[in-house]
């Protein structure tokens, strides 16, 4: 895309975080912009912070896990604007993983799967047909170095589940002819509230009451609320989201010492080695 002024963006997961810093990125450029989010007081709050900049942007109350919310996402974007031109399929849950000791429940894989997996797929299958149809777009998926790490947790399978759709749709030739390009973001380590997610969880998928964490897991949590503090500004990463529609680049990568790390594990797929320790999503 050579220009995104006067165009329009869908961004998922906007209320907050990296989304909302998409949204606000977008509308800097001129866009307008729909932001969905399932949480009303922090999607009404960034609505209003862009439109108190003059830019044209709506909310729509959207869960990513239904397909037909995201259907009237779509619809609501169109009617509203005419055409979108842009789809950051952001929204996205961390998990708790296991607790107690114990491995994943069921519960835990269905909600974070529904989420990070599914609310790719719903926007894939509701958005794709209007891109390909007039042929001037851009879909950015958020994915994240955990889907290139491994990691037994249900955030680790969605993230590389989506690493994997999103590199096949790269190739997809209904795409690539109508010039629809595609993009994978993988952030590493970025200040924002997904350490939280579980706020949003719904009630079947609550931890089961009387298990406490074990002590490594607790320094685990800790660990990982502290990188996240110390991690990447969302607006940082939005500027290389634009950066990536407008040069049509696949990969975005918010920390490349992470992608330098992928080396062994590359380099033992190659020797038809055993896996190496990685000192990533493990």
């Amino acid at each position: 895309m050579e220009s995104l002024q006067g165009k329009t963006a869908v961004v998922t997961g906007a209320g907050s975080g990296m989304g909302r810093a998409f949204a606000e990125r977008f509308a800097r450029a001129g866009m307008n912009v729909v932001l969905a989010d399932v949480e009303a007081p922090k999607l009404d709050e960034a609505v209003a912070a862009i439109v108190a900049t003059g830019a044209e942007a709506i909310g729509v109350i959207t869960d990513v896990t239904d397909g037909a919310a995201v259907d009237r996402l779509r619809d609501a974007a169109i009617e509203r604007f005419g055409r979108v031109h842009v789809l950051c399929n952001n929204a996205g849950v961390a998990g708790t993983g296991p607790s107690g000791g114990k491995f994943v429940t069921e519960a835990e894989w269905r909600w974070v799967l529904d989420v990070n997996l599914w609310g790719v797929i719903h926007g894939h299958r509701a958005f794709l047909p209007h891109l390909v149809e007039h042929g001037d777009g851009h879909i950015v998926n958020t994915a994240s170095m955990a889907g290139h790490f491994p990691g037994h947790s249900a955030y680790t399978a969605s993230k590389w589940a989506v690493v994997g759709i999103t590199e096949g749709l790269f190739h997809d030739p209904q795409l690539r002819a109508a010039g629809v390009g595609v993009s994978c973001l993988c952030p590493g380590w970025v200040n924002t509230a997904i350490a939280d997610s579980a706020r949003n969880r719904p009630e079947w998928a609550a931890p089961t009451l009387g298990v406490e964490r074990t002590p490594m897991e607790e320094m685990m949590e800790a660990y990982v609320r502290d990188q996240l503090r110390s991690g990447m500004d969302p607006a940082a990463v939005a500027e290389l989201v634009h950066d990536a529609i407008l040069t049509n680049r696949f990969w975005v990568f918010t920390d490349m010492q992470m992608v330098e790390g992928l080396r062994p594990r590359f380099e033992a797929v190659l020797a038809a080695e055993n896996p190496p320790t990685m000192g990533f999503g493990d």
